[in-house]
């Protein structure tokens, strides 16, 4: 067969679901293109919950960018904002940065490549995947589906912690795939200040759909950082902060009227937006509500990148991934996301505020998430999103 496929695979699987605030770094601002897939589908998704990994889609891109040449690659340069100064060894700081915490809270990161035996990989492709992502080679046979399938999936559920069990499907693979890639998130958190058990009941929770139903809530009362912000529209939303041990918090934002959907927000919210949420949000006395949730979402992607301008690597007539092998045909035939949250009251929570806007008083406020919320995870000292999600329904 001339042409031979690379398939490209990401993986996320979320133990606990964390944010982080601070000033984003000119070199992660990228980030806002895995916010603009995600807001591609939550657009297309209203009544879905939905758990997306930015930073997971622009790191399969840079794997994809070491191997690529002409067109292709300049496309991919132009998407992730490439430099040739600083740009592999910023993205080496970031690794180091979301993972330097070791207590309760816990970052990490796999990446595997997986070719036929008898393949030949471009030894810096191969270099720049370790140096940069940890990643090396493991051979596989994809004539024998079953097994190819086998050897992926318990790598990915060996990285995931047993979150993320099947990854790909046999039959995806035939003796065309000449290339997976999978890219794996995995975070397990802590709050900082748990939610007692004990307080946990149930109470109703409007979906985005109308339909009202029970959902178990997470009740606490302390001081949390809370305010308001809008979109450029003129959309109100509130925003409630909730921290986890180790400098990782979780951003909760929600509509301030009811009948404002997910989908008039979510275009509007980019690092720089998180950025100025920083001087909104003020510490108030809240009691909050937040619904136990488990999410699960699987996101094709190519459909999302090509009007972004990443479409030749698609095209079995153009791609040109010369710096990956000497292999003339290969092209990107599918590139996937799976993702995955849970949260509860040791560690993943996501938490949405009412549609009443909260002003500072001395006196606690109920604070009830009852209704469709987003949540939004961000790297502190990197700028880094690395997860973004909505819930739509219990």
């Amino acid at each position: 067969m001339r042409n031979m496929n690379i398939l490209i695979l990401l993986c996320v699987a979320v133990g606990s679901f964390p944010c982080l605030e601070g000033k984003p770094k000119k070199s992660e601002i990228r980030s806002d293109l895995g916010m603009k897939i995600f807001s591609e589908v939550a657009a297309s998704q209203p009544t879905e919950n939905i758990v997306m990994s930015p930073h997971g889609i622009v790191s399969m891109l840079w794997i994809l960018q070491f191997g690529a040449d002409g067109t292709t690659q300049k496309q991919l340069n132009k998407v992730l904002k490439y430099s040739r100064f600083g740009t592999y060894r910023g993205l080496k700081k970031v690794h180091k940065s979301l993972t330097e915490h070791k207590s309760k809270d816990i970052v990490s990161f796999g990446n595997g490549i997986f070719v036929p035996h008898g393949f030949q990989i471009r030894k810096s492709f191969i270099k720049r995947c370790s140096e940069i992502y940890q990643a090396v080679p493991t051979n596989v046979n994809y004539a024998e589906s079953e097994a190819a399938a086998s050897t992926i999936n318990k790598w990915a559920e060996y990285q995931t912690k047993g979150k993320v069990t099947e990854l790909i499907a046999p039959d995806t693979l035939d003796e065309a795939t000449k290339l997976v890639i999978a890219n794996v998130i995995y975070y397990k958190g802590a709050w900082k200040s748990k939610f007692d058990v004990a307080k946990t009941h149930d109470e109703d929770f409007t979906g985005a759909d109308g339909d009202v139903s029970q959902v178990p809530m997470m009740v606490k009362a302390s001081s949390f950082k809370f305010g308001n912000a809008s979109t450029p529209t003129m959309v109100g939303y509130n925003i409630l902060r909730i921290p986890y041990i180790g400098g990782l918090s979780m951003y909760i934002i929600l509509p301030v009227e009811s009948t404002t959907t997910l989908a008039e927000i979510i275009p509007h919210i980019n690092v720089n937006r998180i950025k100025t949420w920083k001087e909104t949000l003020k510490k108030v006395k809240l009691t909050i509500a937040i619904p136990r949730f488990t999410a699960e979402s699987e996101t094709n992607l190519e459909e999302l990148l090509t009007p972004l301008g990443i479409a030749n690597m698609f095209d079995k007539g153009q791609a040109n991934f010369k710096k990956l092998s000497r292999a003339r045909g290969l092209y990107v035939s599918k590139i996937l996301q799976k993702a995955k949250i849970e949260v509860h009251e040791e560690g993943n929570k996501v938490s949405t505020i009412t549609a009443a806007l909260l002003k500072l008083k001395s006196h606690a406020k109920r604070f009830a998430v009852n209704r469709p919320f987003l949540y939004i995870i961000w790297h502190k000292s990197t700028g880094t999103i690395l997860y973004a999600g909505q819930v739509a329904k219990p």
